[in-house]
């Protein structure tokens, strides 16, 4: 059974323009994160942290979500959880982070990549998502998963939601 889903180009060239410009811009603000997944200890700099932006959270949410508009349409989120940024730095090798789970109950998760580089994105069932620019992944938030850096690109950037 299938538990995950792709969809490439997912947006239109204009509403994913948007979302990228606005997260590339020189004022938009990144928090770093002094660990990923948990294991942050035992990895070397700089596949140790990374960089968020909450969008949403629980009660917390700002003006800037609403450019994702478009993603929750078609996504058909009912309710949000979290809408966070992710900005990994690149690293010599490509580092795989800790298996984690987003929530630990029954919800959707979905992965809006933002430029293309050879990071990944490792399902539960080993299934590799590469992260190519406009691609939706569609997946189980409540099932075990894990990120990597990437190697080929400054950063790998993209945008987690988590929903019912």
């Amino acid at each position: 059974m299938i538990d995950y889903k792709i969809i490439d180009n997912a947006l239109s060239k204009k509403d994913f323009l948007k979302i990228k410009e606005m997260m590339t811009d020189m004022y938009f603000t990144w928090n770093v994160i002094n660990t990923v997944a948990n294991n942050s200890e035992q990895m070397p700099n700089p596949a140790s942290y990374y960089f968020i932006h909450m969008f949403w959270e629980g009660l917390y949410t700002t003006d800037e979500v609403s450019v994702f508009i478009p993603v929750l349409e078609m996504i058909e989120a009912k309710a949000l959880m979290r809408v966070k940024g992710n900005l990994f730095p690149s690293t010599d090798n490509l580092i795989h982070h800790e298996d984690h789970f987003d929530y630990p109950f029954d919800h959707r998760g979905a992965i809006l990549y933002l430029n293309t580089n050879d990071g990944l994105t490792v399902l539960e069932n080993e299934v590799e998502v590469e992260s190519v620019e406009n691609r939706l992944l569609l997946f189980d938030g409540a099932k075990m998963h894990h990120s990597t850096t990437c190697t080929n690109q400054q950063y790998r950037m993209n945008v987690n939601f988590n929903f019912f």
